[in-house]
């Protein structure tokens, strides 16, 4: 994208799609750019509702029917006091210092989850063909880390929040951050996988048991990142609103007015469902597959010069041709599991069925 921008003269995403493909290629981009972002806040605030009310159930003995033990309020307040303050920063380079501070957080969540693979591996049930190396699951699955690494909408905001930026600096700041952050990530998924198998669930985290302080630990740590995660997006969502709008240099009054708009909208979506993983899967194969495999390799693709199949090229070529098909072909499986009535495996609100209900309450009293 960076080396697009070279070639074109603009930088910004929108810009490239528009040199590259006309009026056309830029209302297509910004509505994908603003989709993605917007449904990653509503399941941000979801990851919020179930970990937040598990601890305040676990740390203050609270009845189900409490104020606090509901996700509608808790994640009303996690809006209120911590993401709309947040979300009113207009320079991305501001919120870097939370950016580390939620680093620093994922590591702690991370360790906390090797620690518990070998300590419940009793409790949790085996399934059966647990370990068949793929399935159809897979393609969705693809969406979903398509979702986790896609960070192709903010690339400029973040490549002009740069000192002394150039192509060889920003080369290895994303090689470097990116092998890091596939590294947490396998070791997020073979610890989480490997401790639950056939009983994961979207929200690795939901696989806890409510009792258990050292991932409740975790689960406040996680909502936490989160919550300094959330503002990045509302940033984007907000910057793809504007210049759609072209409104690129905003008074205060309307700056504050579509924040608060964006914030308050993703908060009445996510209140509406609990089901992680289906969320994570839409935005994947409809908004993040798109963003991070197509659109760049198409718009490269029309803006260096040669032939489309030189050598040169032919990266760009597989990669638009691998996101066409993992977007087709999610997209079929998703609608399809909806259509069936398999889709529905969240199991928020409630302990999951290996967690000893007596030893839950012994431990609360």
């Amino acid at each position: 994208m960076v080396r697009s921008g070279h070639l074109s003269g603009t930088y910004s995403y929108q810009g490239i799609m528009e040199a590259s493909f006309g009026y056309p290629g830029y209302v297509v981009l910004s509505l994908m750019q603003f989709v993605y972002p917007f449904i990653a806040m509503v399941s941000y605030n979801i990851v919020v509702g179930d970990t937040i009310t598990k601890v305040s159930v676990r740390l203050f003995s609270l009845k189900a029917t409490s104020l606090f033990a509901r996700r509608d309020f808790v994640v009303g307040l996690a809006t209120l006091f911590i993401t709309i303050p947040l979300c009113l920063f207009r320079d991305l380079a501001k919120l870097a210092r939370w950016s580390l501070a939620s680093l620093v957080l994922v590591l702690f969540i991370l360790m906390c989850i090797l620690i518990r693979l070998g300590t419940i591996e009793e409790t949790v049930p085996e399934t059966e063909d647990a370990w068949a190396f793929a399935d159809t699951g897979m393609v969705p699955a693809i969406g979903i880390m398509a979702f986790a690494f896609m960070c192709h909408h903010n690339v400029f905001l973040l490549y002009e929040s740069i000192e002394g930026a150039s192509q060889f600096v920003w080369d290895k700041l994303t090689h470097i951050s990116v092998a890091v952050a596939f590294v947490v990530s396998l070791l997020f998924g073979i610890a989480g996988y490997a401790t639950f198998t056939g009983n994961v669930q979207g929200d690795l985290l939901e696989n806890y048991c409510w009792y258990d302080d050292l991932m409740n630990l975790a689960r406040l740590a996680f909502s936490f990142t989160i919550l300094l995660t959330y503002p990045i997006e509302c940033l984007v969502t907000r910057s793809v609103l504007l210049q759609v709008l072209n409104a690129y240099h905003s008074t205060d009054k309307q700056h504050v007015g579509f924040t608060l708009a964006i914030v308050l909208i993703t908060y009445f979506i996510s209140i509406t469902t609990d089901c992680l993983g289906v969320v994570l899967e839409l935005n994947g194969v409809l908004a993040a597959v798109p963003l991070a495999f197509i659109l760049p390799a198409l718009s490269y693709l029309k803006l260096e010069s040669g032939s489309i199949f030189s050598k040169q090229k032919l990266p760009a070529l597989g990669l638009a041709l691998f996101g066409v098909m993992v977007a087709f072909v999610g997209l079929i499986q998703i609608l399809y599991a909806i259509q069936s009535g398999s889709v529905s495996k969240c199991m928020h609100g409630l302990a999951m069925p290996y967690c000893n209900k007596t030893q839950l309450n012994g431990t609360r009293n």
